[in-house]
């Protein structure tokens, strides 16, 4: 729980319908880090008045579009001194770059941007300002996936062969004219990749937060098997590591039966790591010839808990915790300090990115092996 005043917080999108506009808003409570004050959570001006005023935020603090909402915001004396973008893709850049250049905190869901270009601009763009970036890959502020990095530093699975990581879901199953649906299955507004960037960018950084490699080459299968798709609905992705590690991502909303099914596997020379979204709380780890360990938060709470074990813990507390150490992290900035963070922020924009790019070309090209590397330099 925060001993400070909560941070004043904007909001750009994530209005009446749109799902994580109200996570977002949870997350940002859950601790007392921030306070929800102004917003242009809708470009319908009906809708965005009425998403406001449920938000409870004041009329006068309601604005039309984020331009306006950034350049009012910097010039109040009591201005926001963070702002949540929760738009569809296509808009993260212009409204972060907005807020940055008005020396305005960002923190913004995932991808970074809908394009590889426009995620290079965007870290220009962070680099001249004086505000900070954070990414919200709220996976890898799990408790216990924090315990599992820890355990792949500390050597306790050995040298790393395999990095297996899956995200199935079953809601594009079918067509869909749901808002949702409609705007990630449109390439202008989602980017490119369909499924690859909405929650294969998940599994790829939760891969490479917990293996802490990343890939060098990549060899992608794409596939939209809903009639009329115009961007992919599963993903089937080999990768290899500079170690010698191999790994393997799979990716599907089309997958009738899974909800969130995020899993991800690491194996070393020594060990073996295994941790499902099913079962946040648990990890379970077995070293070689050894009977498997399951690993739970015990007796006392671990780092990023708040509930007592026993009492589930999961999706909203794991970004109330971005939301907790962003809050920190801009206290720090405040006086003229820099914190040491496991935040996500612009590298992991620009390696998401990266991997959707890759896919993109690998699948074009007839599913060949890309280099990852080239993909980040020359774009």
């Amino acid at each position: 729980m925060s001993l400070h005043h909560p941070l004043r917080l904007g909001m750009v999108g994530g209005g009446k319908g749109a799902m994580i506009g109200g996570v977002h808003r949870i997350a940002a409570r859950l601790d007392n880090a921030f306070t929800l004050v102004a917003g242009a959570l809708s470009s319908t001006p009906a809708r965005n008045a009425e998403s406001a005023a449920e938000a409870g935020i004041a009329p006068e603090r309601t604005y039309d579009d984020f331009t306006e909402m950034a350049r009012a915001e910097a010039a109040r004396p009591d201005g926001i001194e963070a702002v949540a973008i929760c738009t569809p893709n296509h808009l993260h850049f212009p409204a972060a770059k907005a807020f940055l250049q008005a020396g305005i905190h960002v923190i913004c869901d995932k991808p970074m941007t809908s394009t590889l270009a426009d995620a290079r601009d965007l870290a220009r763009v962070a680099e001249a300002s004086e505000a900070l970036f954070v990414l919200t890959h709220n996976y890898s502020a799990y408790p216990q996936l924090r315990l599992a990095r820890e355990m792949v530093a500390r050597g306790d699975l050995g040298k790393l062969r395999l990095v297996q990581v899956e995200y199935a879901q079953d809601w594009l199953a079918e067509p869909s004219d749901s808002k949702q649906a409609e705007w990630r299955g449109d390439p202008a507004r989602a980017g490119a990749g369909g499924a690859i960037g909405d929650i294969g960018t998940h599994a790829f950084q939760l891969a490479r937060f917990v293996s802490a490699e990343l890939p060098s080459h990549l060899l992608a299968d794409l596939t939209s098997f809903v009639p009329g798709r115009a961007v992919d609905d599963n993903a089937q992705v080999l990768l290899r590591y500079a170690s010698g590690a191999k790994g393997s991502l799979w990716c599907s909303q089309v997958a009738p039966g899974t909800e969130n099914g995020l899993k991800l596997r690491i194996y070393g020379e020594k060990a073996g790591l295994e941790w499902s979204h099913v079962e946040p709380e648990t990890l379970l780890f077995t070293p070689l010839g050894e009977p498997r360990r399951t690993l739970r938060r015990g007796a006392t709470s671990m780092a990023g808990s708040r509930v007592p074990p026993g009492h589930p813990e999961g999706y909203l507390e794991g970004f109330a915790n971005i939301y907790a150490e962003a809050a920190a992290a801009i206290r720090a900035h405040q006086r003229g300090e820099e914190a040491p963070t496991l935040l996500p922020g612009i590298r992991d924009g620009i390696e998401g990115l990266c991997f959707i790019e890759g896919c993109i070309r690998s699948a074009r090209a007839g599913n060949t092996w890309i280099n990852l590397a080239e993909v980040a330099q020359n774009g």
